[in-house]
């Protein structure tokens, strides 16, 4: 699978180099650039024609423009300058997509796209395979982990420094459509050639669900796209066949999505019917309740909702419903406090426009959008200002925008006007932002998938159980890593790495166990030492996990 991020306008996660740090901590896979930017969405409407803006006054001044301006201008380009400029004085999440742009956005909504199928890196100047995506184009063609891709139709690609945004492009195209790679395999010379059909390449939304412990899962969600709730009750049915009681939903760096995604895994947690989860309202469109079907299929006893700074929107949606109604507990740091709900209109020329109609309530009555009056820039700051101000290492130090008291089911006051606020805070891991650290941490992927190269088989007798018992990298493997990363360009400040070293251990660890075992190696090596899944762990402990929230 491969996919690299749509930079929409006024996207919802806006990081400064500080905290594009925090998104790294997601062990998000090399080659690929999952996190989605999408709002909540609670329908796209094809159907409904808007105006195209060149109408009435302002067509009128286009045309003087064009015929009367001193140099030639670009219309398109102005009318897109006039747009953005329009929808800015709106609010941060009113924006146009441009034809290229939906194209992407809609792939990430939707859940797919059409492709040959392949999880890539760039390993110095080669693209690498790092695994053909089960059942897919590439797999049947007989494309292996490891294969470099050299050449791509008559283009050859290999020594050349190219973006990976144009390999994208080089290996996308119709479903039906046929593209010729050429592949050196091992240490052959030869160029073997592979002519391979592309196909609809599904993205998963949901991460991996396994048993984090004897009765507890663990599922990871990274967006709510338009097959999560699918992809949700698979891992739920995998889960509950192995014998889970308890349940951890990870939202972290979860950027949201479909709203009615969230509702539909919101009804499997609630037995009872209509439990209200959600309600939505705009000036010019009515109340609109969202509530449990009382059809949920999986019995369910406690459940833990981890979320951060990352987490939006949809996120939020459920994380709110799950804390109003004292269904679990919430555990991390406060979510980023996106409250607003977009329709999405198609316009004439292939683009659209997205636009903020509705706010969203939890159940007990919260907004959570954060503040945005004192303009985009404020808003897009507010993360950074989230550091500079301590909030994230201290929960003493989180502001509320709304001090106006909600309450639960069971009468805990919870505030809105900026996000949801843990039950149980957890502080941010200050190692992420070291430099040193940020600047090993991105040469493990390529070293690790050398080192397994060439050393791996004596691996493979590991089970995930046991390899995360047993194997450690050692002080001898991680100098291997060092002299690999300072030969390939990092930059240093000392070798006395202190806390740095274990975490660059563990994050090797977790690679290994991924190129042995797939997604489920790579999370249940690298949650056993998060200390937000440790501290959720910890709550389901107690016969009733609300009290461990009491301070």
């Amino acid at each position: 699978m491969y996919q690299d991020q749509n930079n929409t306008p006024k996207k919802i996660s806006v990081w400064l180099p500080l905290l594009f740090a925090i998104v790294l901590v997601a062990g998000i896979l090399i080659g690929m650039q999952m996190e989605s930017n999408a709002p909540t969405i609670v329908t796209e409407s094809p159907e409904a024609s808007l105006h195209a803006l060149g109408q009435g006054k302002i067509e009128e001044i286009l045309r003087y423009i064009e015929a009367k301006y001193v140099d030639e201008v670009d219309r398109e380009a102005l009318v897109q300058e006039v747009i953005e400029d329009m929808l800015s004085k709106l609010d941060p999440h009113s924006n146009y997509i441009t034809a290229e742009q939906l194209r992407e956005v809609n792939e990430q909504l939707e859940g797919n796209f059409d492709g040959i199928g392949v999880e890539f890196m760039m390993l110095d100047d080669t693209i690498v395979v790092v695994a053909p995506l089960a059942g897919g184009p590439s797999e049947a063609a007989g494309i292996l982990a490891g294969d470099k891709i050299v050449q791509i139709s008559d283009s050859t690609i290999a020594g050349v420094n190219m973006d990976t945004r144009d390999v994208i492009n080089m290996l996308r195209g119709e479903k039906g459509t046929d593209v010729e790679v050429g592949i050196v395999r091992g240490q052959e010379q030869k160029v073997r050639k592979f002519t391979i059909t592309r196909d609809e390449i599904p993205m998963h939304s949901v991460d991996v669900a396994y048993m984090i412990d004897d009765k507890t899962g663990y599922i990871k969600v990274n967006r709510f796209s338009a097959t999560t709730y699918e992809e949700f009750m698979k891992g739920m049915e995998k889960l509950i066949d192995a014998g889970m009681e308890d349940l951890m939903i990870d939202l972290r760096h979860n950027p949201g999505g479909y709203l009615q995604q969230a509702t539909n895994i919101l009804s499997q947690l609630f037995s009872r019917k209509d439990k209200l989860l959600v309600y939505t309202e705009g000036r010019a469109v009515s109340r609109s309740n969202y509530e449990s079907t009382g059809r949920a299929f999986f019995d369910v006893d406690d459940i833990v909702v981890l979320i951060d700074e990352g987490s939006a929107s949809a996120s939020e949606i459920l994380a709110g419903a799950i804390q109003d109604h004292d269904r679990g507990l919430i555990v991390g740091r406060r979510s980023f406090g996106k409250g607003l709900v977009q329709e999405q209109y198609k316009l004439r020329d292939g683009s659209a426009l997205r636009l903020t109609v509705a706010r969203y309530y939890t159940p007990s009555g919260r907004s959570i959008q954060k503040p945005y009056d004192d303009g985009l820039e404020a808003y897009e700051s507010e993360m950074a200002h989230r550091y500079e101000d301590g909030e994230l290492e201290g929960e003493k130090k989180v502001a509320l925008a709304d001090s106006t008291e909600y309450y639960t089911d069971n009468g805990r006051v919870v505030y809105g006007g900026g996000g949801i606020s843990p039950d149980i805070f957890v502080p941010i891991d200050t190692i992420i932002f070291n430099d040193d650290y940020l600047e090993l941490r991105q040469q493990v992927p390529q070293f690790v998938f050398r080192y397994m190269d060439e050393s791996g088989e004596g691996l493979n007798e590991y089970t995930i159980s046991s390899f995360n018992r047993k194997f450690q990298v050692s002080d001898e493997l991680f100098d291997q890593f060092l002299a690999y990363a300072k030969g390939h360009g990092a930059k240093i400040s000392s070798d006395n790495l202190g806390g740095a070293k274990a975490e660059i251990k563990r994050f090797i660890k977790a690679r290994i166990a991924k190129h042995l075992f797939d997604d489920e190696g790579f999370y249940s090596t690298w949650n056993q030492g998060d200390a937000v899944v440790k501290e959720a762990l910890n709550a389901l402990e107690h016969n009733n996990p609300l009290t461990a929230s009491q301070k």
